[in-house]
């Protein structure tokens, strides 16, 4: 099934292109910053705009209003009343427009999964969509926007392909960048049929943020942690300054510097793992939990440590680079006993603490680690999961009882020949 499942795929993603998405650094004028700042504060007050008659139409009619009506809408009455709004790109306003719709029919698709649109602030990053006439110069190292022409960029990377559309965005830091979208020649890599040989477990840790089944481990740099007093200090002087002076502006910057070099190297450190994982030439397939990280985030005692070590991040990074280069990615339930199972002989230890880092089973006296056997049983329950389709997976069938009658009757998980030995 899995076999005939792959070659499926594999015969209709030859024909599929992707869609990559390219970030640059750019420096415009001073001229162009204003442009800009008028484009970030136009499609700003256009977003608020509409996101206010959206509510106020639901609260009094329980009327939806839609994007064609909005547009119409700010055509005729807003552009009329405010005239500057004409002095930036209309589709930007559109784009904006667009964008709030989305986001307001997502969360009524899944309300538990998707917050509530929010009113855009002025303080923190601002950005613009220019969905047409746009157009990257590698020669002159230049990008062009409608009514920016020419705007100085480093190119430090070359595509091939049609530009489809190209954000502007400025960083709390003051920072400009573009992040184009090129509909490439690159083609996805076939997935390969699944086997238990190149098959390797995950298993998503605090202390150590990733340890797999064939015995690596990758550190977690705990980049937040390393520079929290150095952020308290900042943060301290930012309250100290006078609102509205140019001098709280300064620590504000300085503040907003501190985030993005903590976040850069955080994402810098997860795109090294992910890379490492799926470009390893004897791991075709990857198991690990689907984690509940709204959940984890709601305990105090850890959800700074959670926020650091970004299990979301680290998750999306794996998908689209697993569908880049033809990696199976199988995730099981978030409730499957991975750290208490016993891997050798299927036993449930449900009496294990979480400050408990290893533990020896009671049933035939196996000594384990617990990230480590975590790790072997994740490829194990993921290995009895039959994918119908990249990402989705069924109900994987574990061990809930110590009862070991019911565990055989109901197929008691044991982990391979191969992992046994790493045991």
């Amino acid at each position: 099934m899995l076999g005939s499942t792959a070659a499926l795929f594999i015969k209709f993603s030859i024909f599929v292109k992707m869609l990559r998405a390219y970030k640059y650094r750019i420096y415009p004028t001073d001229e162009q910053k204003v442009l800009l700042a008028k484009t970030f504060g136009c499609c700003r007050f256009v977003y608020n705009w509409a996101l206010n008659l959206k509510i106020t139409a639901y609260q009094e009619r329980k009327e939806t209003l839609g994007n064609v009506y909005l547009a119409n809408l700010m055509k005729s009455e807003l552009k009329v009343e405010h005239e500057w709004l004409s002095e930036v790109n209309s589709q930007s306003l559109q784009s904006a427009l667009r964008n709030l719709d989305t986001a307001y029919t997502n969360f009524f698709r899944n309300t538990k999964a998707v917050g509530f649109p929010r009113f855009k602030s002025r303080k923190g990053r601002q950005s613009f969509l220019c969905p047409q006439h746009c157009r990257v110069d590698f020669e002159k190292g230049t990008i062009t926007i409608p009514k920016a022409k020419d705007v100085p960029a480093v190119l430090h990377r070359k595509f091939k392909g049609a530009v489809k559309t190209v954000t502007i965005s400025m960083t709390p830091s003051r920072k400009y960048f573009a992040s184009v979208l090129v509909d490439t020649d690159i083609e996805e890599l076939p997935v390969t049929p699944i086997q238990g040989d190149t098959c390797l477990g995950i298993d998503l840790g605090i202390k150590s943020l990733a340890v797999c089944s064939d015995g690596r481990t990758f550190d977690n740099p705990k980049n937040l942690r390393r520079s929290l007093d150095r952020l308290k200090l900042l943060q301290k002087r930012l309250s100290r300054k006078k609102k509205g002076s140019a001098n709280r502006n300064k620590a504000r910057i300085r503040v907003a510097r501190l985030h993005e070099h903590i976040a850069n190297c955080r994402k810098d450190n997860l795109h090294k793992i992910t890379y490492a994982l799926t470009h390893d030439s004897q791991v075709r397939t990857i198991c690990m939990e689907d984690l509940n990280v709204k959940g984890m985030m709601q305990n105090h005692h850890l959800a700074q440590a959670v926020g650091d070590t970004s299990f979301g991040m680290f998750l999306t990074l794996l998908k689209y680079k697993c569908s880049w280069y033809g990696v199976n990615l199988i995730q099981i339930n978030r409730f499957a006993p991975s750290s208490k199972t016993c891997g050798k002989c299927g036993y449930v230890y449900k009496g294990l603490k979480l400050s408990e880092r290893s533990w020896v089973c009671p049933e035939c006296g196996t000594h384990h680690d617990r990230d480590f056997n975590a790790a072997c049983n994740i490829k194990e329950f993921g290995l009895k999961a039959l994918p119908t389709e990249r990402g989705k997976v069924k109900p994987v069938d574990c061990p809930k009882s110590n009862d070991r009658k019911k565990q055989e009757k109901r197929g008691c998980i044991r982990i391979s020949e191969a992992a046994k030995s790493l045991v």
